[in-house]
């Protein structure tokens, strides 16, 4: 792992914009998913805090959130300087996010090293990841790699975009043989139909691209400035003002409802040629929806995954999460299959397991009607 010494040129970059859609009802704008604790006493943003701070101290990770969300997250997060906690003015994707934190981080340090990582998902293993994470630090500080981390499949998964990895890279001329196993990356591929996954995960030469990826501030500025000239020129704007949090915060808002609406896989690693694969042999979920959950908690004898107090009779396979916190009540389901019932003190979500993509359908129907929409 790092020592304190080679740190402070180290900079984590955690990505908490996302809305609070797909865990309705629990999940609301102001607290979505990356602000919950579904899976114990701590929300997952706060889970991927932890697991970077081994790696990098406190002062150099920042968190990309929104003006909504902001006031919680640095309430969960007392430990991290407030001026590390930026609210983009609106969405904009996953490239805008990643320029506003190129341009944070070159302000601090233009030789620095930056890892990029969602705020929601779930990695048992801490270590496991540190030492990955660790090990890409170290690749990305030595050139102009891109380095991202894929993830061995563990299933046919129709859900995530994958990466096609070719031969195993040799460690660079210098370094101590990694932990870590690193590939070329040929192809980047978007998300398959089951039999295409299927082919891809037989092949063994597929990994799950889980949006988190290594470089260095030298690296990402210059494939911004060939692959996204725009993005290269509010960087640059962005980088002179990252200091001052409250003349970024009145440029970002000036200037964000302009900046095109991209991802970073579009913008730039698809068109990349330096890219190299971390290989993320370890146990990762990215809980997409509800149904996701069960994979994570305790299932009875017929399948059934309650956080409640729960009793049924000919129930099965169901998601029972039961968020109130006043007048709880036991939970009592009837010859009720493959669903998720959801509550919290406002609200009651009854769905089929194979409806749970359209949740984000109904938050949309909730937020239309004026005596619904303030529970979205």
């Amino acid at each position: 792992m790092s020592t304190k010494a080679d740190t402070k040129d180290r900079f984590v970059i955690i990505m908490a914009g996302g809305r609070g859609e797909r865990f309705w009802p629990l999940s609301r704008e102001k607290t979505p998913k990356q602000l919950l604790a579904l899976l114990g006493k701590k929300s997952f943003l706060q889970e991927a805090v932890d697991r970077g701070l081994p790696i990098v101290p406190a002062k150099n990770i920042f968190v990309i959130t929104n003006e909504a969300q902001l006031p919680e997250v640095r309430k969960q997060l007392p430990k991290i300087p407030k001026g590390n906690l930026i609210a983009e003015p609106m969405g904009r994707d996953t490239c805008a996010a990643v320029t506003l934190g190129a341009a944070l981080v070159g302000a601090r340090s233009t030789t620095g090293v930056m890892a990029v990582l969602p705020a929601d998902h779930v990695m048992p293993d801490a270590k496991k990841f540190q030492q990955i994470l660790s090990d890409a630090f170290d690749v990305a500080s030595r050139g102009q790699a891109i380095v991202t981390i894929g993830i061995k499949p563990a299933e046919p998964a129709t859900g995530y975009g994958y990466i096609r990895v070719g031969n195993e890279l040799p460690a660079p001329g210098g370094a101590k043989k990694y932990k870590t196993t690193f590939f070329k990356a040929e192809q980047f591929v978007e998300k398959p139909n089951f039999e295409k996954a299927l082919e891809y995960v037989d092949s063994g030469q597929y990994r799950w691209n889980a949006g988190m990826f290594v470089w260095s501030f030298v690296t990402i500025t210059n494939g911004l400035e060939k692959h996204q000239p725009e993005m290269f020129a509010a960087c640059q704007r962005w980088f002179k003002v990252a200091n001052n949090p409250a003349k970024l915060a009145k440029v970002l808002a000036k200037e964000y409802p302009e900046i095109k609406k991209i991802s970073i896989d579009y913008a730039l690693m698809e068109h990349a040629q330096n890219v190299i694969v971390a290989e993320g042999a370890l146990e990762w979920d990215d809980l997409g929806a509800w149904p996701a959950l069960a994979r994570h908690l305790k299932a009875d004898a017929e399948g059934n995954c309650a956080v409640a107090d729960f009793i049924h009779v000919d129930g099965a396979r169901n998601i029972i999460y039961d968020a109130r916190t006043k007048n709880k009540t036991p939970i009592a389901v009837v010859g009720l299959r493959d669903s998720i019932l959801a509550l919290t003190d406002d609200a009651v979500l009854l769905a089929h397991k194979s409806q749970a993509q359209k949740i984000k359908e109904l938050v949309k129907k909730l937020g239309e009607d004026a005596k619904l929409k303030k529970l979205v």
